[in-house]
């Protein structure tokens, strides 16, 4: 187990929305089953979230988990989830003031 300063570089590697490509942070609320989660995004809005088929059996969520969604272009209720943070994770974003005011649970 990493200590120290090779813990920093590990959690300083963790991935951030890409503004540019309209991704943004998100709350999971509700797993409605299958690949449908609603989620609440930082601009607000609740969407339905969609597990995309390759990261399906390997993403497991949970009410409460941070992931990291985009929204879809011609559907804006919907959007895809990209990323889950695991809580030690979303912790670490929240005590160095990464997360938008809205979402932040994890103090």
């Amino acid at each position: 187990m990493p200590r120290g300063r090779d813990r920093q570089q590990e959690f300083s590697k963790l991935p951030i929305p890409d503004r540019e490509k309209g991704e943004m942070f998100a709350i999971a609320e509700k797993v409605l089953g299958g690949p449908h989660i609603s989620v609440i995004c930082e601009d607000g809005k609740t969407r339905l979230g969609r597990i995309k088929g390759k990261l399906l059996k390997r993403m497991w969520i949970q009410p409460g988990d941070l992931l990291i969604v985009r929204p879809w272009p011609f559907q804006d209720e919907k959007a895809d989830i990209l990323f889950r943070y695991t809580k030690t994770e979303a912790l670490w974003l929240s005590r160095k003031g990464l997360l938008p005011e809205e979402l932040n649970v994890f103090e």
